[in-house]
Formats: structure tokens, sequence, C-alpha cells
């Protein structure tokens, strides 16, 4: 069987093809938008294939159906076009400057509250920045950092050393946890803090997390075993069914006035005895894209 042996270049076209049958869903609407046979996109999207080595689509109850190959292919061509698009506006603005993006890969354990407090420098910026939030789990986020499809990943925790893509964490601060409830949940908890916690409905972060690691480990500290009655990925999720009564909740201390406010929630109690940090990863020891330099000399601060 002979090997695979990966092209000199790529041929744009073909790739336009595959991107646009992608986003219009089948091969009837790619050929419409683009003015030419499906039997010649079939044809080129063959030869891109060909190119590299994999399939990108398959066919599912007679619809066309991304592979996995093909949706990180599609990923590399949106930001391939969008910079396409870029290049075509910078020379009619010609001799302006091009805006500034900024990729952020955040953590979907991170907390919703605080990641907007980070990158709030990167929305005021001046000049004016484009700012693209992508959610995920560390491991995967750490990859699109590795490749630049990010460029800086918000987490709390650190990468790992012993990962083998290169990494840099630059630690932004920490945070004691505050406990929250919707009123109508808090008015039936007795005792006081931390008491009030033992035996009531709780909702926490999923157990891969560092930070549910910290709260049970302080929980048993304290003789405390909480009722636990769900587990969430999305802490924002988690804060809306709190609203309802149904259990109580835990937010980073430098975020829990603004949960406070927003949610109408009773603070329950706070420690500083389980914390939550606060990390930029970045692919570079140095820190030389203004956005991330300007988020983590802010936080700090």
């Amino acid at each position: 069987m002979e090997s695979y042996s990966p092209p000199e270049w790529l041929n744009y076209h073909h790739l336009r093809y595959f991107y646009t049958v992608a986003k219009e869903g089948s091969l009837r609407g790619a050929a419409e938008k683009l003015k030419i046979s499906q039997s010649s996109i079939c044809a080129q999207i063959q030869l891109l294939e060909s190119a590299l080595g994999e399939d990108l689509f398959r066919l599912s109850a007679r619809s066309l159906v991304l592979t996995e190959f093909g949706h990180l292919i599609l990923g590399y061509a949106e930001e391939i076009f969008r910079l396409g698009r870029e290049l075509l506006n910078a020379r009619k603005q010609f001799p302006g400057v091009r805006a500034l993006r900024l990729n952020v890969g955040i953590v979907d354990s991170f907390p919703k509250l605080t990641s907007f407090e980070i990158l709030r420098p990167a929305f005021t910026h001046d000049p004016p920045i484009h700012v693209t939030c992508h959610e995920g789990k560390l491991d995967d986020l750490l990859v699109q950092l590795a490749t630049h499809r990010v460029d800086v990943v918000l987490a709390d925790e650190p990468a790992s050393p012993g990962l083998q893509l290169k990494t840099f964490n630059h630690p932004l601060g920490s945070s004691g946890i505050t406990f929250c409830a919707a009123p109508s949940l808090a008015r039936t908890l007795k005792g006081r803090f931390p008491r009030n916690l033992n035996g009531a409905p709780a909702l926490l972060g999923t157990q891969n997390t560092s930070l549910r690691r910290g709260l049970e480990k302080w929980f048993r500290s304290e003789g405390i075993e909480p009722r636990i009655v769900g587990e969430f990925e999305d802490g924002a999720l988690a804060k809306i069914v709190a609203t309802e009564g149904i259990g109580f909740i835990h937010v980073p201390t430098s975020s829990a006035r603004e949960a406070v406010e927003r949610y109408g929630f009773t603070i329950l109690g706070r420690t500083t005895k389980c914390e939550i940090q606060f990390y930029a990863i970045t692919a570079e020891r140095r820190v030389d894209h203004p956005a991330v330099r300007a988020i983590t000399e802010n936080t700090r601060k």
C-alpha cells in the first residue's frame, strides 16, 4: 500500500467548493450559489479529499454530513476565508490599519462573570479589538492554543507540565468562595455559616474540576455534607437553576456582588480556606499580544 504524501500547496478553489457545500448543507444549494453543476462540485471535493488524504463528508439518510476530519477542515477554511475578506477590506481602506483580533479560549468551568471582568480591557481597548470567545475543555483548548487558533486560554487550573505542548502559565490571582441561594431557599436553612450548608441542597461543579475537588476537601474539614442535587460544567446554567430555589451555589467572592445584583441571591457565607485560581495560558513565555498583555496586567492590579 502506498504511503500518503501531502501536497506542497493547496488548491483554494477546491477548498471554496467544500466550504460552500458545508455551509449550504447540500450539493444542490452549493451548486445554485456557485452557479456550477453538482457533478463539478463533487469532482472538485474529491480532488481536495485526495490531496488531504481523508474523507470530508459521509452519506447519511441521503444527505451529506461532515466527518470529524471535515469539521476540522471547515474550521481552517472559515479562518482562511475570513483572512481573505480582511485582506480585501484592508486594500480598500489602505493606508488604514487592520483591526486587531483576539481569540480567547475559556475553560467551560471558568466563572462567566469573572471571565468578563478579566476580558473587560480587551473590550474597551483603543484602538478597538475584535474579541472572539471559544469555550471548551482545557485539553482541547490547549491544542487550539498550540496551533494558534486561540491566542490565550483562561483557566481555573494551570496547564500540566507533563503535556507535550509548549505552554506557559501566567497566574492572574485567586479568590475566596461565596455561597449563595435564592431567598426562598436561604430562609429555610438553619444555623450559622458554614453549618447552614449541612444537608442543604447543593448545585456544584462537576467532579473533573479543581474547584470541585477543593470544595469537597473544605466540606470534609468543616464536617459538612451538603445534599448534591445537581452538577454543572456551565456555572451560568447553575445560577439560573439556583434562582428557582433548587439548591445553593458557589461563586468567586470577587464576583459575588455582581451575582447577587444580577440574580437576586442571598449570601449564605464565604470562606478564604477554599480558593479558585485564575490563569492565562499562552504558547509563548513573553506576552506580546497587546490585548493579552492588557488583561493580564489589569487583572494582576
